[in-house]
């Protein structure tokens, strides 16, 4: 494990031997990363000029894996001899709001775009498919921004792809680089996990989008809908407006596309399982359980925490 803090005057310290705690967490939602850790003050290989400011850089590995590069935000101390920081990744920056008036641009032209505007660093911005007409933000959160562009690949084009801060570059993957050889379940690390089944939140059967016609100063609707889920369930409907550019092809390929997406029985897993530093939010990952066949699951958020030796994960994971 390699703990690294680099300050603004070029120091770089070790602080390997003197953390006690660390968690690492991610989140799939369009956060930045958080690494918590809890160093033990006035420790044995504590140099007498050492500190640590807000602002300062963090970096972490471990296990041959590149773990986080990101900034200390937040410092807290007490009469117990411990330092508790928090440090977030770039991601952090793209909180603020901005206004910005686009046309004919991917999610990766407007992650660049935005990049260059506030000097975040990039690393693989993998091609997306979508190209918006026209967007329009004003006063927006710049993480919404992306977030949207993101959406819209997946609205329109069926493809959930991850967007995160990979040591300290902005990256966005589709699915296939996203996915680990990694399996949980019964004697493959997992050691706890919980399972719910549910059509009670982010289930649809039937999709409603519209468009306001404005030569005929009437409402255009594009319904799609599932008889045999309709009579199982009763009528799960999205009312959505479609997108003001959008043909009646792109329109009824989105409706298409959410009824894809939305028309089943959500499974989701609580796990907990030992520590694999490659596992973040955003991966895909193999999990086999009795209750189901070996089936691919989203890492919706995870949690990483390193304690007395000890390497352990919580996910939320789920069937998309």
């Amino acid at each position: 494990m390699e703990l690294l803090v680099k300050n603004k005057e070029g120091n770089l310290w070790d602080i390997s031997g003197i953390v006690s705690d660390i968690s690492w967490k991610t989140a799939r939602s369009g956060k930045p990363a958080t690494l918590e850790l809890t160093l033990v003050d006035s420790g044995i290989y504590q140099h007498p000029k050492f500190g640590i400011s807000n602002g300062d850089i963090i970096q972490f590995s471990k296990d041959n894996v590149d773990v986080f590069y990101g900034f200390v935000f937040s410092i807290d101390t007490g009469s117990d001899q411990e330092i508790k920081l928090t440090a977030y990744d770039q991601m952090r920056y793209l909180l603020g709001n901005g206004s910005y008036v686009l046309q004919d641009v991917t999610a990766s032209d407007v992650i660049k775009k935005i990049a260059q505007d506030y000097g975040l660093q990039t690393g693989v911005l993998e091609d997306t498919e979508y190209r918006s007409p026209s967007l329009i933000e004003d006063d927006k959160k710049l993480m919404d921004i992306i977030m949207g562009a993101i959406g819209s690949e997946l609205q329109y084009k069926g493809q959930l792809v991850a967007f995160y801060d990979d040591f300290g570059k902005l990256t966005l993957r589709k699915p296939d680089s996203m996915l680990l050889n990694l399996v949980l379940g019964a004697g493959h690390y997992l050691y706890d996990y919980s399972l719910k089944k549910s059509i009670d939140e982010d289930t649809y059967n039937t999709i409603f989008l519209y468009k306001d016609n404005e030569k005929s100063g009437k409402r255009d609707f594009f319904p799609v809908s599932d008889k045999d889920n309709v009579k199982r369930w009763g009528i799960l409907h999205l009312y959505q407006k479609a997108d003001d550019k959008a043909n009646v092809a792109q329109i009824q390929e989105k409706a298409n596309n959410l009824l894809k997406m939305h028309n089943r029985e959500k499974l989701s897993l609580s796990v907990q399982a030992i520590g694999d530093m490659r596992v973040r939010a955003g991966n895909f990952i193999y999990v086999l359980l009795d209750e189901f066949k070996t089936q691919v699951f989203l890492v919706d958020q995870c949690s990483h925490k390193i304690s007395g030796g000890e390497h352990t994960m919580s996910l939320d994971i789920k069937v998309v």
